[in-house]
């Protein structure tokens, strides 16, 4: 899976989830589409991490306790922006490659 041509296993957008505030009141598993969470134990857990949509924190604010948190967007940002410089770096290389074959 790619988000903005970037593999996604690369982008560490991944929620995290207070097991000391979780209910278990399901909001999250019901309200994220991308089965990123499961509940278990009657509580939240993250079943399918890279499922998220990097950049999203939507279901952060249906926690109704506040028991799910995401990585600070500012860093999320520049990180990014470093791995698309990275990846427009490569595929220019490649092209240069194509240009002189």
């Amino acid at each position: 899976m790619k988000w903005k041509d970037i593999e996604r296993e690369r982008i560490q957008w991944l929620p995290t989830i207070d097991t000391h505030k979780c209910t278990g009141c399901k909001a999250c598993f019901e309200f994220c589409c991308r089965s990123v969470y499961q509940i278990e134990d009657g509580t939240a857990k993250i079943e399918n991490p890279y499922n998220c949509l990097a950049s999203c924190s939507n279901c952060q604010s249906v926690c109704p306790v506040g028991a799910i948190s995401f990585p600070n967007m500012k860093k999320m940002r520049e990180i990014i922006r470093e791995l698309r410089e990275k990846l427009l770096y490569k595929q220019n290389k490649k092209m240069e490659v194509n240009i002189w074959m």
